[in-house]
């Protein structure tokens, strides 16, 4: 592993968006949060809330690239972990700032995914930069950062990194906070001391990295929680329901998940999402294609006429769905194999029907729908 860098260098202000180019969304099977690249050490570090409870995820790309990925090291103390994605990602290097050189009023600026949306940048400036919280100094600041956040970088106006921003101090108005990057930068080297990359633990009391599963840390004795630590989320009947159903189609149910019973995927040029709806319904759904400018009329005929069935077609803001509802009671009864295979025949409907839309009635691709397939397919 190569050296990790301080203060050399730096990314000047409009070279941002080459710099969020390291910035992730990270999906798990629980919501999502943000995370960002260590390009010398192919590690992606985030929060520990993030991602606990979870071993197997999936990381998404500024470029909407999904990759599925490992949580190799988390420290619980810290609310640190890092994850390693099966490959590369094209990032520029991150450059760290000592903490020690933060002054109050310095520019800060905090990018990742609040609340699960598009990637969003906000400035602010730094408040205090050693605020003690729960016998941690973190570096406290007024720029936003909201669930969703967590786990993203904290940047100086060059481009530095001064801290991972956290979301775990919610009921603090109008102040958003960072764990410092001599912090982050120590969990770094740390993983050094395990060659193999497996799974690893932080020892919540005195800090030691746990290899093997344990009850009790080797070096301080303390007990180590090792269902809470070590597991791996137990996922409910119907989310195995539908990554079964998602593995018998060739799609990876891991890289799928973005939350709690909830699952994106293209198949095609079409986006699939399937979720359960007021504890109740499990639905399908695919936003295909825009309304056309023009000839409307015709259209409407084709979508009120229902032509998919057991599918159906409407319109919502100017968009044409394709979706499917069953009550989740059914996933116990004789139509079990039925639905299945109506949650794979929505996908395979869906990338044949929005070609057909935008060739017959001249209407727009998706903003949803996958760039690479949907140039392929004009």
């Amino acid at each position: 592993m190569t050296d990790l860098k301080f203060d050399e260098g730096g990314l000047k202000v409009k070279d941002f968006n080459e710099f969020s180019k390291m910035v992730v969304k990270i999906n798990t099977a629980k919501g999502s949060g943000s995370g960002f690249y260590i390009k010398d050490m192919d590690l992606i570090v985030t929060n520990y809330h993030v991602v606990s409870g979870q071993h197997d995820l999936a990381i998404e790309t500024y470029d909407k690239d999904k990759v599925k990925s490992k949580v190799l090291q988390i420290n619980p103390l810290l609310d640190l972990a890092l994850i390693k994605p099966i490959k590369k990602l094209s990032a520029p290097q991150a450059v760290f700032q000592l903490s020690g050189k933060l002054n109050n009023r310095d520019k800060v600026f905090v990018l990742g995914y609040p609340f699960g949306m598009p990637f969003t940048i906000t400035e602010g400036i730094i408040s205090s930069p050693r605020q003690l919280l729960e016998g941690q100094y973190f570096i406290q600041t007024d720029a936003a950062i909201n669930p969703g956040n967590s786990g993203g970088p904290m940047l100086s106006p060059d481009g530095r990194v001064l801290g991972v921003a956290t979301s775990k101090f919610t009921e603090a108005d109008n102040m958003g906070f960072a764990l410092p990057s001599d912090i982050v930068v120590q969990e770094l080297e740390s993983f050094k001391s395990n060659p193999t990359a497996d799974y690893s633990v932080k020892c919540p009391s005195c800090n030691a990295l746990i290899i093997e599963k344990t009850e009790y840390c080797e070096n301080c004795g303390a007990k180590i929680d090792v269902e809470v630590l070590f597991a791996d989320i137990k996922l409910s009947p119907l989310s195995v329901f539908v990554e079964e159903t998602l593995e018998k189609e060739g799609i990876d149910p891991v890289v799928s998940r973005v939350g709690n019973e909830y699952w994106e995927f293209h198949r095609g040029s079409a986006m699939i999402r399937i979720f359960v709806y007021k504890n109740s319904y499990l639905i399908a759904t695919c936003p295909m294609v825009k309304l056309p400018k023009e000839n409307l009329s015709e259209l409407y005929k084709y979508v009120l006429s229902n032509p998919v069935k057991p599918f159906y077609l409407g319109v919502d803001r100017g968009l044409i769905f394709i979706s499917y509802r069953v009550h989740l009671t059914d996933l116990d009864s004789k139509y079990k194999e039925d639905i299945r295979k109506n949650l794979m025949g929505l996908a395979r409907k869906a990338d044949e029907l929005d070609n057909y839309l935008v060739d017959t009635f001249k209407c727009e691709w998706s903003e949803e729908a996958k760039p690479d397939v949907k140039k392929k397919k004009k």
